[in-house]
């Protein structure tokens, strides 16, 4: 605690209860504490300070003109303190200041943009600072709330909720592709066929193709990589340019499957993927403002 010629801060906000209370045992019951402890708490500061603050009696107590002049520097700067901790407690429970997420980009366009223009409109004090970045991110030392993640990029010793709709996969590719090229009978053919590849962020990290067939047997292709990009629009759009398949998210190739654009493959052996998880620290001291958007996030599943 920080000390004042070797005095607490605690000392002298006994001594300003005892100096306005007009007594050792009224102060005692204000501030819960035996009033034996009170008054050795006032002498050890009358020690500490080497001088005498308050006169006092078995009946009456006075202040001394050095306790008089402590406890007028004393009670502005007390007031100030108790003013700035009650603001602080206030600024916890209101959703307020700025929203820091981390977000990887393939959840923009997916969900995660709607979701944070929901949440801006329903909190208008709320500033929202979003980085599309599909690396790990440090949530101890980056300054971010929260980290938004699927499980392939999950933060270790963090809390996780599962946010967004379900995460259906589709294999595309174009019909002039697949004319040119031919059409796989089954999964493992893909392994001669052309892979636009989805990277995390760097191309060594790229996402696996899984399959899944009936409930126990899982598996993962890997297609020849002719392109790796780390953008879902543009995996969508190579794919569509007949440059080869792409495993992308069905929700925004849908567009282009319904209109015959890209056509689906496979579709009885591609699992649904785990949804995203919003990731963060600890539940104690969550600010309010991140404590509503993961609300919000439930309630929009």
């Amino acid at each position: 605690m920080r000390t004042i010629k070797g005095t607490s801060l605690d000392d002298i906000l006994v001594f300003a209860e005892v100096a306005q209370a007009n007594g050792f045992r009224a102060a005692a019951d204000r501030l819960n504490l035996g009033a034996g402890s009170v008054s050795g708490i006032v002498k050890r500061l009358e020690s500490r300070l080497g001088v005498r603050l308050i006169e006092r009696t078995t009946r009456k107590m006075s202040l001394t003109s050095a306790g008089e002049k402590l406890l007028e520097s004393a009670l502005p700067a007390l007031a100030d303190l108790d003013s700035a901790l009650g603001d602080l407690g206030e600024q916890q429970n209101t959703v307020s200041g700025t929203l820091r997420l981390s977000a990887p980009h393939s959840s923009s366009s997916f969900f995660l943009n709607d979701l944070i223009a929901k949440f801006m409109n329903a909190f208008p004090q709320v500033c929202v600072e979003v980085l599309y970045d599909d690396s790990k991110v440090d949530l101890v030392t980056s300054g971010i709330d929260a980290a938004i993640r699927s499980q392939t990029l999950l933060e270790k010793e963090t809390y996780a909720i599962e946010i967004g709709p379900q995460l259906e996969m589709a294999l595309v590719a174009s019909p002039d592709y697949l004319s040119r090229m031919g059409t796989p009978g089954k999964p493992d053919e893909l392994v001669n066929h052309n892979g636009i590849c989805f990277a995390f962020g760097r191309a060594d990290r790229l996402a696996p193709w899984s399959f899944a067939e009936g409930k126990s047997k899982s598996f993962t292709i890997a297609p020849m990589q002719r392109m790796i990009v780390n953008d879902l629009e543009s995996a969508i759009n190579f794919a569509k340019a007949g440059l080869g398949l792409a495993y992308v998210y069905k929700k925004p190739a849908d567009i282009y499957i319904q209109s015959g654009e890209l056509v689906t493959l496979f579709d009885k052996f591609i699992p649904q993927l785990p949804r995203y998880t919003i990731n963060y620290l600890t539940k104690r001291h969550m600010p309010a403002r991140l404590r509503a958007f993961i609300e919000l996030a439930k309630q929009n599943d």
